[in-house]
């Protein structure tokens, strides 16, 4: 059963990724366009060493978004909060940063638990609100996302938290100094965050969490049914608010990469959007940190290849397309594999049912 798990589980996103490719190509030829050389033309473009520094330092944001989602879908809960929580880390751990002197590898961890902690606590609203009061989450953390941004430029102000650098129309916060910055790693002709190693941390920490500890048994078995383990004794309540912090915390993390490694403040140009594309990957992924990160992966690389498209005529937008295409062909794909599973679960259960009868049968006679 477990390698039938397996298999299935490999063959839907593989399914997903081949009917994506199949639409563009249909699309492409409509178009007038030559598939196959618009594929060899992003595939190479993508693997360029430069551009794959590029897609490896967006991978790394893209990760921790998708195990911040992959946590809450575990629980069945939707943290399309990601956004607000995100940038809730990266603006207090750059305000703290710039604001302390500490030793160098003090200095970061103090950053980095700083932006934790800033989005574990934007996301307990959505957790209180849920557990005391039966708000939906993706209601409370849609809201909490506008708040998050407003409050954000409310307090990039240059009276408050911010600064208006000379010659530059971009709030921002002040730097942060030497000693909170973190290294970069020069390879294929580029220079790749060293918080790649944090990624890799998360992804390990995730996957010991849940799969072998009574904490990550209780996550999964509230996840698949509140009562039943609220009536096996489990703090249901306090669990999935525990989970919708913890699934903050790590969105927390999502743009230290490019705050300590790159711009050394925060500011409104950061980038937004990982709410949506950390729930694509984790669904894309399974939920599973290897998975997740394969998806994180092919989804950078996509957008990175996605320029090249436009100097041949093609809009650069067929690559939305193809991601759209994706997730639509996932979702489809994971419920066809469910059903099956269920199948092949009755039927081990009717064959061993039919055996335990045939013994009885057989017993009986002997008796006899």
């Amino acid at each position: 059963m477990t390698k039938s798990r397996i298999f299935w589980g490999t063959i839907a996103p593989t399914a997903a990724i081949l009917n994506s490719l199949l639409f563009v190509y249909i699309i492409l030829k409509i178009r007038g366009v030559d598939p196959v050389e618009m594929f060899k033309l992003m595939v190479s473009y993508g693997f360029d060493p430069r551009n794959l520094v590029s897609e490896i330092n967006q991978t790394i944001a893209y990760y921790m978004a998708g195990v911040a989602a992959a946590i809450g879908f575990k629980m069945l809960l939707f943290n399309i909060g990601i956004d607000g929580q995100y940038r809730m880390g990266a603006f207090f751990g750059a305000v703290v940063g710039a604001a302390v002197s500490l030793p160098p590898i003090l200095h970061v961890l103090i950053i980095i638990v700083t932006a934790m902690l800033a989005g574990g606590l934007w996301a307990a609203i959505a957790g209180y609100l849920k557990v005391k009061r039966g708000v939906n989450e993706v209601i409370s953390n849609i809201m909490l996302n506008f708040i998050a941004a407003a409050i954000i430029a409310f307090l990039l102000s240059p009276n408050l938290l911010g600064s208006l650098p000379e010659g530059s129309q971009n709030l921002q916060t002040k730097p942060i100094p030497q000693s909170g910055q973190m290294p970069t790693i020069k390879a294929f002709e580029g220079e790749i965050y060293s918080v790649i190693f944090l990624a890799l941390f998360v992804g390990i920490a995730y996957w010991v969490m849940l799969n072998k500890t009574v904490f990550g048994f209780n996550l999964r078995a509230t996840g698949l049914s509140f009562r039943a383990a609220r009536a096996s004794g489990v703090n249901a309540p306090g669990m999935i608010f525990i989970t919708t912090v913890l699934s903050g915390a790590i969105a927390g993390l999502v743009g230290m990469g490019t705050l300590l490694s790159e711009t050394y403040s925060y500011s409104m140009a950061f980038p937004s959007g990982y709410a949506f594309t950390g729930l694509a990957l984790a669904l894309l992924g399974r939920n599973h940190p290897v998975g997740i990160f394969f998806a994180a992966f092919l989804w950078s690389f996509l957008e990175r290849s996605a320029p090249v498209l436009e100097f041949e005529g093609v809009p650069p937008e067929i690559v939305i397309v193809m991601q759209g295409t994706i997730v639509l062909s996932i979702v489809i794909a994971y419920e066809v594999v469910a059903r099956i599973n269920l199948r092949q679960q009755q039927r081990a259960v009717g064959s061993v049912n039919a055996e335990s009868v045939s013994n009885q049968a057989a017993n009986v006679k002997e008796s006899k």
